[in-house]
């Protein structure tokens, strides 16, 4: 029997959505009677794209044009040094750049695209399940190839969306969380406003409560440095998600009290995995019932403290000679997330590869932020070892105390004497230092290294 050819990203969207950014607005149903590109779509077929644009409105409609035209489309995120630029091109075997500025010889097609669609006559054959290739990064910084399909990348996950949403995310939409909300707005009929990287937290809240957003993501991290900014008052969303980072009962409570009438749920995500679940119990953690089911598209399990994931959101694999495999021989993908069970209930505590030894005693520096950050008047905390000759390391933390709150040695001493109540001693930070603010990553996680 003939396998059916896939639906492209283009024939699938609903006429009503629209992109925008501070760059401009385009309506989705322009894209049928016109094109983003410097050359018709058609011109582009069966090749392996490299697209690296830095405006996202111009890289969403070229992703969008591009899907079931080219054979292999590698998303760029903004950042990227020229030698991983290089590699990763190299990796791909890309025969055309989309946006690019530095040269990849004279073998590869350059082709120009922008932020509005130009009226002309359209012509988009292919006939290909589009390899799409998402970047990430492992402990040596070196870009992993990730390989998704439009099919693995917009699997259902949850409740479906009405085509009245507006979406807004503070992730960029070349990683994997913000190409998530990219699908789920023009896939669902509904429209996204887009976050450029140059953009401070409060002028994008700010933007978002003007154009009407009704349906927000980010990380935990993004989601603090918007609540220390002043500025979430600035929009009245009836949906919030956090995804990337462990979402600890602290932001979940605050973010209660900052929009009382949205929904607040967290999900569990990763580039390789795909979307496992979103919880909004208003609680940390996930109920042990989502591992115990069995049976249906999702399934997880944990091996060695380690949650483990088999879906049809799954990557395929990564992409390039002598690439480790994604999952294991029973298909399920190894996230590297830890948890613990308690009472019911299973909860993040850390990765595997990022634990502090304290004197042979294994510290998770996100276990030791969740306990931090319980506290009234920490906002953010950093939690990271320190050399020590007596047991290797100890743990230190720097603090983003809440506005107007003293940061003095008093303060400290009452969030360790909190710390001292929940946590083993060897847990408990041995110097805690304020700060003005906390560097976050191109993904919206918190910048950790060790010190």
């Amino acid at each position: 029997m003939p396998r059916a050819e896939p639906v492209p990203l283009w024939r699938r969207l609903h006429g009503g959505g629209s992109l925008r950014s501070e760059s401009g607005r385009v309506e989705l149903a322009a894209l049928a009677h016109g094109t983003g590109l410097s050359c018709p779509p058609a011109e582009l077929a069966g090749r392996s794209v490299l697209l690296a644009v830095e405006d996202q409105l111009a890289a969403a409609l070229a992703m969008i044009e591009l899907d079931g035209v080219v054979r292999r489309l590698v998303l760029c995120p903004p950042g990227l040094s020229a030698e991983h630029l290089d590699l990763v091109a190299r990796t791909a075997e890309i025969d055309a750049a989309v946006g690019a500025t530095r040269d990849f010889g004279p073998a590869v097609r350059h082709v120009g695209c922008g932020p509005r669609v130009v009226p002309a006559e359209i012509e988009r054959r292919g006939g290909f399940a589009t390899e799409w290739i998402l970047l990430t990064s492992g402990t040596t910084g070196v870009p992993k190839l990730v390989v998704h399909t439009l099919a693995s990348l917009s699997g259902t996950a949850g409740g479906k969306l009405g085509a009245g949403a507006v979406w807004g995310t503070f992730y960029d939409i070349r990683r994997y969380g913000g190409l998530q909300i990219l699908l789920r707005a023009v896939l669902g009929g509904g429209s996204m406003v887009l976050s450029p990287q140059r953009e401070s937290v409060a002028e994008f809240l700010a933007r978002a409560g003007a154009e009407g957003v009704t349906h927000i993501s980010g990380t935990p991290s993004h989601w603090r440095r918007a609540l220390i900014s002043g500025a979430a008052q600035a929009m009245a969303p009836r949906y919030v998600r956090l995804s990337g980072e462990i979402a600890d009962q602290a932001i979940l409570d605050r973010l209660r009290e900052t929009y009382p009438a949205a929904d607040i749920a967290h999900a569990f995500a990763s580039t390789e995995a795909g979307v496992a679940f979103a919880v909004g119990d208003g609680l940390a953690g996930f109920p042990e019932a989502l591992v115990e089911r069995g049976g249906g598209p999702v399934e997880m399990k944990v091996e060695g403290g380690s949650l483990r994931i088999r879906s049809p959101r799954n990557a395929r694999g990564y992409l390039g000679p002598g690439a480790p495999p994604l999952a294991g021989e029973d298909g399920f993908v190894d996230t590297g997330d830890m948890v613990e069970w308690r009472n019911g209930r299973y909860h993040f505590v850390g990765r595997r590869g990022g634990v502090i030894n304290v004197g042979g005693q294994k510290v998770h520096p996100e276990e030791v932020e969740a306990a931090l950050n319980r506290h009234p008047a920490v906002r953010m905390s950093l939690v990271r070892p320190r050399k020590s000759p007596i047991t290797g390391a100890i743990v230190v933390a720097d603090i983003v105390a809440a506005p107007g709150i003293a940061a003095d040695a008093a303060l400290a001493e009452d969030i360790l004497e909190a710390c001292r109540h929940s946590l083993p001693r060897y847990k408990v930070p041995a110097q805690l230092r304020f700060v003005p603010g906390l560097e976050v990553s191109g993904s919206g996680k918190l910048r950790r290294a060790d010190a």
